[in-house]
Order: structure tokens, then C-alpha cells, then sequence
């Protein structure tokens, strides 16, 4: 019995880590890691300067939204881009600016130079790199993952990884900052770019056959919009992510504020909070990385959706470090768990030569429309307080959330059968397993 114990464990390990054995899947984990962690380390930094420099809920709002709003018109374009060209190289020339970007900060912050004026202008230059990362780098993950059927558990783990870094870079951030100030976190992490650039540069990528560059790229951009809102499951997903994205993901710009006016905290209790998130996050996503089966995604959305809404409008309440940061880890949980199953539904289902349009869609949804919400919580917050705005944004998460799972028993009857002649399912149960063709047809018949 006792071999039979140690025999399923390793065989729970495999399940969860399977994806790893791709070679180049397991180059960017590595690689990624590292500079996410210096990401989430700057990101806290940036956030507490902003505050420390201007004492304004408003203006960190701004500087969240000035980092976000590019993507919203980028992302369109890079996703067209992400099915023609290249998508290795985008990723490349795209984490190269972004080190860029952190290198010229540091520097500012450093010699003492830094207003509130740069940090927008380089946050602007931040979000503009992340517009042609997010769906090169989501679309180039399937070229990275030689088997489909690992697809799903390297998008889990690809989650694990960002929210490892989400747990670990904030608590580091909170003493670095405490000990050595902004800037030199911020130094960091230009510096931490190197390992992910290491990792893109050793890949062995085997070429890919060029897809036509005929075609405008507006009409090929509209031909991608109507393949995905064409059909009921994958436009309902898109909308669910856009008004969660408003609602309820910009509930972490709004932690310095939490942090220093509700519970009398600094720097440490900030990277303590944040760190608290990432542990919720990164738990979400390896539930995800160990489920064997895309059955019941669609349960799992509404229930993850759930918890989200909840812990924030507990979070409203919360008045001690301890109360706040169990908050924290359930909506970091319900976040992640909710958005990586919208995202594997989407990878799965999408045809390869629409990926990086569909991914760009998500990007919009999910990062595209944050900063929308980062602008107008940050101003809300400024008239009714931060814990009235929480309120407000668990809510309205509460009511989508809602509004989804009504017409989940709806959207089963269209896709039921999709995944079975797609091969992937022998059998669909319960659950959200959105598709293309059944999805086209309806629209075809409706």
C-alpha cells in the first residue's frame, strides 16, 4: 500500500508539472520566473512612489491606467501581427523594451530626477511594450508545447509561475524598498530581464510556414472579431473578463492606499498584502495545473467568480493586517482560478491561424480594460474612500458573475458536442467547453 501512495504521488507530480518536459516551454519557465520576479518587485516600488511623491488615490489610479491603456489599442494590432510574423522575435524585441523601460526609471529615480510626469511617460512606454508582448507571447506558448494535449497544463503552469513571482517579488520588494528605496528595486528589475532574453535566445524554434501578408490589416482584424463574437460561448467569456477587469482586478492599485490609510501600514506591510495575493493566485493556478480535464471549467468560472466578488467586499470591512491578507488570498485565488480557465477555454478552442487575434482579444478584455478601471476606481476613491470603492467593485463583480452562470445551462446546449468531434473530450459532462465550428454554425442558423 505504502508503494502504491508513493506511486500516486509521483504520478500527482507528473500530472501537475507534465508541460515541463517540453524543452522549450521549460527554458521560458525558467527564464520568465526570474524576471517576474523583478516585475512584481517593481510594481510595488512604483506604486509606493507614486504615493510617497503625491498623496493621491487619483494619481495612482492615473499612473496604473497610463501603464494598461496602450495595450487596448496595441494588442489589436500586435495580435495580427502575432498570425503573420514571428512570433519568437516579438516576444524578444518586446522584453527588450520593456528592460529598456525599467533601466531609464531606476536611472530617474536614482539621480533624483523623477516627477510624476516621467513615471506616466515611462509607464505609457511600459504598457505600449506590453501591447505586442501579451498576445505574441500567449500565441507563441502552443509553438512552445509540442503536444496539445499538454496545452492546458502549461497554460496552468505558465499562471503558477506568474503568481510564484506575484507571492514572492512583493514581500522582497517590501524590504528592499525599506532598506535600500525605489529606485535600486527598480534597477533590479531592468537587470532581471537578462534571464528571460537568455531563455528566448537558447530555444531551438523550428520554423513556422509564413502566413499570406495579403490583406489589409483592419479588415484581417475584423474577420478576427467576428470569428470570436460570432458565437454566444467565447463572446459571453470576452464580456465576463471585460466587466471583471473594470470591476474587480483593480482592487490591487488601490493596496498603498489600504496600506497606509487603513491599516497604518508602509513599504513592508504593502509587499506583505501583495504577497498575500500572490499566495491565493499561485494556489489557483496549481488547483488548475492538476485538474486532468477541461470538463467543468464553465462550474468553475461561476464559483471562482464568486469567491472573487466576496473577498473583496469582505476586504471593504477589514480593519487588521491579518483580516485583509485572508481576503487578499481568496481573491487572489478566485481571480486567477476564474481568468486561467476564461484563458485555457480560449487556447484550446482557437484555430491556429487565428490565435494570436483571439489572444489579442483576451488581452484587451483582461488587460486592455483594467486600466479603465484602475482611472475610475482611483477617482471614485478619492470622493468615497477606498473601502466604499472596494464595495462597489466586489458588487458589480458579484452581478456578472451572476449574469454568466444564468446562461451557462444555455451555452452547454451549444457546445456539448464541439469537443467530442474536436477529439479532445470522449465523453463532455457538465462544463464550458466553448468551440469553433458548432459556435460558426449557430451563428450561420441564428
Amino acid at each position: 500500500m505504502k508503494d502504491d501512495d508513493q506511486t500516486g504521488g509521483m504520478n500527482a507530480v507528473h500530472l501537475a508539472f507534465r508541460a515541463l518536459h517540453h524543452r522549450n516551454f521549460r527554458l521560458f519557465t525558467y527564464g520568465q520566473a526570474i524576471s517576474l520576479i523583478g516585475t512584481w518587485m517593481q510594481q510595488v516600488a512604483v506604486g509606493w512612489l507614486v504615493y510617497r511623491l503625491t498623496n493621491s488615490a487619483f494619481l495612482l489610479g492615473l499612473v496604473s491606467f497610463a501603464g494598461q491603456v496602450p495595450g487596448l489599442f496595441i494588442t489589436p494590432i500586435s495580435g495580427v501581427l502575432a498570425d503573420r510574423l514571428n512570433k519568437h522575435r516579438m516576444v524578444i524585441f518586446a522584453q527588450v523594451a520593456m528592460m529598456i523601460q525599467a533601466g531609464l526609471l531606476a536611472f530617474l529615480v536614482l539621480s533624483d530626477h523623477v516627477s510624476i510626469g516621467w513615471i506616466i511617460f515611462l509607464m505609457t512606454m511600459l504598457g505600449a511594450a506590453s501591447g505586442f508582448d501579451i498576445p505574441a507571447r500567449q500565441a507563441f506558448l502552443i509553438e512552445m508545447v509540442d503536444d496539445r494535449d499538454d496545452l492546458p497544463n502549461a497554460i496552468a503552469l505558465n499562471s503558477s509561475m506568474f503568481n510564484a513571482a506575484r507571492l514572492i517579488g512583493p514581500a522582497l520588494a517590501g524590504f528592499a524598498i525599506a532598506a535600500v528605496g525605489e529606485g535600486w528595486v527598480i534597477l533590479g528589475n531592468a537587470l532581471s530581464y537578462i534571464a528571460v532574453l537568455a531563455s528566448l535566445l537558447t530555444m531551438r524554434v523550428a520554423p513556422r510556414p509564413k502566413q499570406s501578408a495579403r490583406g489589409e490589416v483592419f479588415r484581417t482584424l475584423g474577420a478576427g472579431f467576428s470569428y470570436a463574437f460570432g458565437f454566444s460561448p467565447i463572446r459571453s467569456i470576452l464580456l465576463l473578463v471585460v466587466v471583471v477587469s473594470i470591476s474587480g482586478v483593480p482592487f490591487s492599485v488601490l493596496l498603498p492606499v489600504v496600506t497606509r490609510d487603513v491599516l497604518n501600514g508602509d513599504a513592508r506591510t504593502l509587499g506583505f498584502l501583495m504577497s498575500a495575493t500572490g499566495l491565493g493566485a499561485l494556489s489557483g493556478a496549481l488547483y488548475l495545473a492538476s485538474r486532468r480535464t477541461v470538463v467543468g471549467l464553465g462550474r468553475l468560472i461561476v464559483v471562482a467568480g464568486s469567491l472573487f466578488g466576496v473577498a473583496l467586499l469582505s476586504l471593504s470591512l477589514a480593519r487588521s493586517i491579518w483580516l485583509s491578507s485572508i481576503c487578499l488570498a481568496v481573491a487572489g485565488f478566485g481571480m486567477m482560478a476564474q481568468m486561467a480557465s476564461c484563458n485555457t477555454v480560449l487556447q484550446t478552442i482557437v484555430d491556429d491561424d487565428k490565435r494570436g487575434r483571439v489572444m489579442s482579444m483576451y488581452a484587451m478584455a483582461y488587460v486592455g480594460m483594467a486600466p479603465f478601471g484602475s482611472l475610475m476606481q482611483g477617482a471614485l476613491a478619492s470622493r468615497i474612500g477606498v473601502s466604499w470603492t472596494l464595495a462597489v467593485g466586489g458588487s458589480i463583480t458579484l452581478g456578472a458573475v451572476a449574469f454568466f452562470g444564468a446562461r451557462l445551462p444555455v451555452l452547454r446546449e451549444v457546445i456539448r458536442p464541439i469537443y467530442e468531434r474536436m477529439g479532445i473530450l470522449e465523453e463532455v459532462a457538465s462544463g464550458i467547453e466553448a468551440a469553433t465550428s458548432g459556435a460558426r454554425a449557430e451563428a450561420r442558423t441564428g
